[in-house]
């Protein structure tokens, strides 16, 4: 099987060439695109299987590439396997929404190329076995995306964008590398050998602190995010789906293969680390989204938010274990892993219709749009899925494992450490609070892009998107609706991999009386996705039904109330600044240092009145710009060193020269 796998990713290295040559072609990108979505759909239907297999085999096979002599390991099990399903369904599901999409872009020579590298990258490094293996996939995967972000090379945004997103890849791809560093000090740098070397706690924990850097790199923990609003909407939409749904996961998977399985047992302090990542990430990505009216700049916040809910998870996961509660750590990390599937299929789903509502209108800001339910229904409706299964309402998929997180976190009584006895629940808060925030945010999004009235002639023109996009939208809406009424199936797919990371796994759910959901005992919790969307589905049409009957003799049309204005000018109605004001003044101030400033000219002036907000992101000018400073102070210091004279060159070699043999003597 995993041969399987392997040819399957080798082919999508190999259309990387074949797409330069069709990008020239009429029809070049729908075949590219078509190759890929077979690719995909092979990958992700091997590695259900292999998931799947009541043996849970491990395989392994060893290429002849790489570094001399030692050559690239590759290991399938099961935490890589459900890591493939989640790549490859998003990736399918991208390809088949590209079928559509990619017809309108405008230089397809710069995305096509890179497009099926970024797949293979991706894949190869939840298949590595090896640091050598996982570190050059790992960078392939970070080059490729970058090459994807700046596609759009003519917009200076993008370009700063792209220039943002390699600075902090490199810097996790460093970190990763001294993390590896420590631990393939041993006899080897294969996985199976660093599993071997039981290296010592001070060791362990600071790869830990190092993993953490490395992979919240890559997935957007709070305060390294800052690349990721950038990036993510700069991309064409089919790859901000994959990189907000899928490559973030790869950095979870990241965290999880090295923290969870390559190191010894853990000490409780790791999970404080982990949590005070998490739950502060989960709160500030939410709030930063719904300050945005870029709707893609919304979804990208959000997922900061999305993983700020799994770092928390795998933290309790992490809690429990070093506890010695592994039946409670199972609860932890299976609702850490389903939110990861979960997040992968509705914010996927949430891209492809923001490309849809941008190749339709050709703006991203919600304040020109509106009124787009009438003009794009199909698009609207699977748009208004995914902003339900976001906002964790039942009865779709990001119920469950939200659910699930806080099941979890009611059992932190029974850690014997005080200080997760008083962390866990103030976490608890920040995610109950971060939902609320969540909630907010969506219907933001969605009643200010797609209800009331158009707000520009582009919004009132937009058309519905091609049918390929309908059907990878529809796909995933409907997966995001399975996910939610029979969870069962899914929590049980995942128990081989709890198995294996945490010693323990949840109750076996299926069978279980009416599909119910249960994470410790029916006795203590349970949830029934299928009975919610019964009565849901009933009440809705009993409603419907008794409304059109009873109401229908009966009916009186009167204009809508109009607040005494009745000019019927859009901008009379509520804006995505004006929605989000509550919260802003609430928060505001301690999050953003935000300011309003008020202009109100005299009434002989023509100037209408004016509001302005002003709000700044204090981790970019309290981090990241004196960071920018001091390197730019030094640069033009050291910048001299390129004018001195050949007798100025020769001294400083003198003296590097008495620096050594003095180092060296010590």
């Amino acid at each position: 099987m995993i041969s399987v796998v392997l040819w399957a990713v080798a082919c999508l290295l190999a259309l990387a060439p074949v797409g330069i040559v069709l990008s020239a072609r009429p029809r070049g990108s729908f075949m590219l695109y078509g190759a890929c979505l077979v690719l995909t759909a092979t990958l992700c239907i091997t590695a259900v299987l292999h998931l799947l297999d009541p043996a849970h085999p491990v395989l392994r096979t060893t290429l002849p590439v790489g570094l001399p002599w030692l050559g690239a390991h590759f290991r399938l099990d099961a935490l890589s396997a459900f890591f493939l399903v989640v790549i490859n369904l998003g990736g399918a599901a991208a390809s088949l929404f590209a079928l559509g999409y990619g017809r309108h872009e405008e230089q397809p020579g710069r995305v096509l190329p890179f497009y099926p590298a970024y797949l293979a990258g991706m894949s190869v490094v939840v298949l590595a076995n090896d640091a050598f293996s996982f570190l050059v996939a790992w960078e392939f995967m970070s080059l490729t995306s970058w090459a994807l972000v700046v596609s759009h090379h003519r917009d200076a945004e993008n370009i700063r964008a792209g220039y943002v997103y390699l600075l902090m890849a490199s810097f996790g791809t460093l970190a990763l590398l001294l993390a590896f560093g420590a631990l393939a000090s041993g006899p080897g740098y294969d996985f199976d050998a660093i599993r071997a070397s039981h290296p010592s706690a001070a060791l362990s924990s600071l790869v830990v602190i190092l993993v953490l850097l490395g992979t919240g790199s890559k997935a957007g923990l709070v305060p390294l995010h800052a690349w990721l609003p950038l990036a993510h909407p700069a991309a064409p939409s089919h790859v901000s789906g994959l990189m907000s749904g899928v490559m973030t996961k790869v950095a979870v998977y990241g965290f999880v293969r090295i923290v969870f399985d390559l190191l010894p047992e853990p000490e409780w302090w790791w999970s404080m680390v982990v949590l005070l990542a998490g739950g502060p990430t989960a709160t500030l990505g939410v709030l930063y989204a719904l300050m945005q009216r870029d709707i893609k700049r919304v979804l990208a916040y959000s997922t900061i938010e999305n993983i700020g809910i799994i770092f928390t998870g795998l933290g309790l996961a992490l809690a429990f274990k070093a506890q010695g509660l592994d039946w409670v750590a199972a609860l932890a990390f299976t609702a850490a892993l389903l939110h990861v599937f979960n997040h992968a299929l509705f914010k996927s789903l949430l891209f492809f219709g923001a490309g849809a509502v941008l190749e339709s209108t050709g703006v991203r800001d919600m304040e020109k749009l509106g009124g787009l339910i009438h003009r794009m229904p199909k698009t609207a409706f699977a748009m208004l899925v995914g902003c339900v299964a976001i906002s964790a309402l039942p009865p779709f998929n990001g119920f469950v494992s939200e659910w699930l997180m806080f099941q979890a976190i009611l059992l932190s009584p029974q850690l014997p450490s005080w200080g997760l006895k008083l962390i866990v629940p103030a976490i608890g808060g920040l995610l109950a609070l971060a939902a609320a925030f969540a909630a907010a945010c969506f219907v933001k999004l969605y009643g200010i892009s797609f209800l009331g009235r158009p707000r520009s002639d582009v919004a009132a023109s937009a058309h519905e998107t091609d049918r390929f996009s309908l059907a990878a939208m529809f796909s995933l809406a409907a997966l995001c609706l399975l996910a939610g009424i029979l969870p069962g199936l899914f929590i049980d797919a995942l128990a081989p991999v709890s198995k294996a990371m945490v010693g323990n796994v949840m109750p076996h759910q299926t069978g279980l009386e009416w599909l119910s959901v249960v994470p410790i005992a029916e006795s203590r919790s349970s949830y029934n996705g299928l009975l919610v969307f019964v009565f849901a589905a009933l009440c809705g049409t009993a409603a419907a039904s008794a409304i059109h009957r009873l109401a229908s003799d009966r009916l009186r049309r009167a204009p809508a109330w109009d607040c005494g204005y009745p000019d019927a000018d859009p901008a009379i109605q509520y804006s995505a600044s004006s929605f989000s004001q509550p919260i802003r003044r609430v928060f505001g101030s301690l999050v953003f240092a935000a300011r309003e400033i008020g202009e109100m000219p005299p009434p002989s002036s023509p100037r209408p009145a004016r509001l302005t907000v002003e709000m700044r992101d204090l981790i970019w000018d309290g981090l990241y710009g004196p960071i920018a400073i001091a390197i730019g102070f030094a640069t033009i210091r050291i910048n001299v060193l390129q004018f001195l004279t050949i007798r100025s060159y020769l001294t400083l070699v003198f003296v590097a020269l008495i620096v050594l043999l003095l180092v060296v003597s010590l």
